[in-house]
């Protein structure tokens, strides 16, 4: 779960840890859903070490009550201003960026401390003086360069900015806890009160202008806002996933066209705009299911000059009875298809062409810890260094292919020799004759059947047979019994 807190140093990212502190994290969850942070000055700090904020009004504020919890905000009760924080043995203040919350000890019971809203961010590494004090709930990942900021801010004897920095704003990107009784999400974010206004020191973007009224410098003031608020914003995209990354641009050579009649085609418009350049795209956007025109169109020109030119002769020009507006377009949906399609291309690639496929996903890959299991053994039939339960399945269906294989053989090459091939009566009494000697030769010590499967061999093999399972060489008199018993 991520928090993303706009202030008027940047923007921060945090991550809570809802496994390990849930009801702490509920309660930052839920102060921010109704924008209870807004404005609130960041304050006390001190560098390398800490900063705090998440009261409304700040420590300077004759006003401030130290703020409260989300269940003291929508009750009013001051017994549930605070709530009993909870220290998880394994969360410690060890790295920069750590985010826990505010405490102070119960007045009956100096063991139990208790935490309201305000919070505290590490500025830097083994700060484990405040383990014990602050109870940890989450962790910056982005913005690190704001708390370098924050860091190297100009502040007074007590730590307070002289140039205010405050959270202006914050975006919850998921909740995973139910609404208690009595709350209610604002539609738009509050404008700051005027106690909050009158706690103001030098506010943002004052230190440009000074005592003058330099139109310029405030216009630069104005222009610095809205490229942070535009930054806040692809960020938000970026974390849900309409945006490839963040610093992304629009193309420079695209139009955005709308306030088309619904009967002006695509060949319309391109024969109309071609006259500033070439057009590599003319799209009039249509709805999926019925094909009806919505109206408005994407063309991309050559190069950045046409399209200027076009922008500049296009824009009110009636077509179709319709007088159009132009601009230049803002979407980037075809720059993230193609990021899409490369990134995916690439893992298609990483996972290879025959080995994917797992689990209904083609660019997946089952995990093989050992070996590769869509490589083939160069020895089917030898031992391999692992073994799994597939491999073990087939190994008595593959030995019998074997046997099968080399008798085969045998009888090829007994026609090879110049040997007449028997008939199947001739073959069945040589066997019979064959099995005979071999239960004379075992002693009784097994059945003929038996050996002959333990063995795996049939038929015209039965010499070599005897050879490998007695051990022995073979004397002229079975030599003798075997050719009088294949010439009778």
């Amino acid at each position: 779960m991520s928090v993303l807190l706009e202030t008027s140093a940047g923007d921060i990212v945090i991550d809570l840890l809802v496994d390990y502190a849930p009801k702490m994290c509920e309660n930052f969850l839920k102060l921010c859903k109704v924008k209870y942070y807004n404005f609130s000055p960041i304050h006390s700090i001190q560098k390398s070490f800490s900063f705090q904020t998440g009261d409304p009004l700040g420590p300077m504020s004759a006003e401030s009550d130290g703020g409260t919890s989300i269940w003291g905000l929508l009750s009013g009760s001051a017994n549930e201003k605070t709530f009993p924080a909870f220290f998880h043995p394994k969360l410690k203040h060890l790295e920069r960026g750590t985010v826990s919350m505010a405490t102070a000890p119960h007045p009956s019971d100096p063991e139990t401390r208790l935490a309201g809203s305000q919070f505290i961010v590490t500025l830097g590494d083994n700060t484990d003086y405040l383990d014990g004090r602050a109870a940890i709930f989450g962790k910056v990942v982005e913005g690190f360069d704001v708390l370098e900021k924050i860091n190297d801010a100009i502040v007074d004897e007590r730590g307070h900015p002289l140039v205010d920095i405050r959270i202006k704003h914050t975006v919850v990107l998921d909740d995973p806890y139910p609404d208690p009784i009595g709350f209610r999400e604002p539609s738009a974010s509050p404008p700051p009160t005027k106690a909050q206004l009158a706690t103001v020191r030098i506010a943002e973007g004052e230190e440009l202008n000074g005592d003058s009224d330099d139109e310029e410098a405030a216009q630069a003031a104005e222009k610095r806002r809205r490229e942070r608020e535009a930054a806040a914003q692809a960020l938000t995209l970026e974390m849900m996933g309409d945006l490839p990354f963040a610093e992304v641009k629009p193309p420079e050579n695209v139009l955005f066209v709308c306030k088309l009649n619904p009967v002006t085609t695509d060949e319309d418009l391109e024969l109309i705009f071609s006259r500033f350049g070439k057009i590599l795209s003319c799209e009039v956007i249509r709805d999926r299911k019925t094909g009806d025109s919505l109206q408005y169109a994407f063309i991309e020109f050559d190069n950045k000059e046409s399209c200027e030119a076009a922008y500049t002769k296009m824009d009110g020009v009636l077509i179709d009875d319709r007088r159009i507006h132009v601009d230049f377009s803002q979407s980037v949906s075809r720059l993230s298809d193609i990021w899409r399609t490369e990134t995916n291309q690439k893992r298609k690639g990483a996972a290879g062409g025959r080995r994917g496929g797992w689990g209904g996903v083609n660019e997946l890959e089952k995990w093989r810890k050992y070996r590769n299991e869509g490589d083939e053994p160069e020895d089917k039939d030898g031992y391999q260094m692992v073994h799994d339960a597939d491999e073990l399945r087939g190994r008595h269906e593959r030995e019998k292919d074997t046997g099968r294989e080399e008798a085969e053989a045998e009888v090829t090459n007994v026609a090879a020799d110049g040997r007449p091939i028997e008939g199947a009566a001739e073959a069945e009494a040589r066997d019979e004759t064959d099995t005979k000697i071999l239960a004379v030769m075992s002693g009784g010590a097994m059945g003929a059947e038996t050996w002959i499967e333990e063995i795996g061999m049939i038929g015209p093999g039965i010499e070599t047979g005897i050879d490998i399972v007695m051990g022995i060489q073979r004397d002229e008199e079975i030599q003798q019994y075997l050719v009088s018993s294949k010439t009778s």
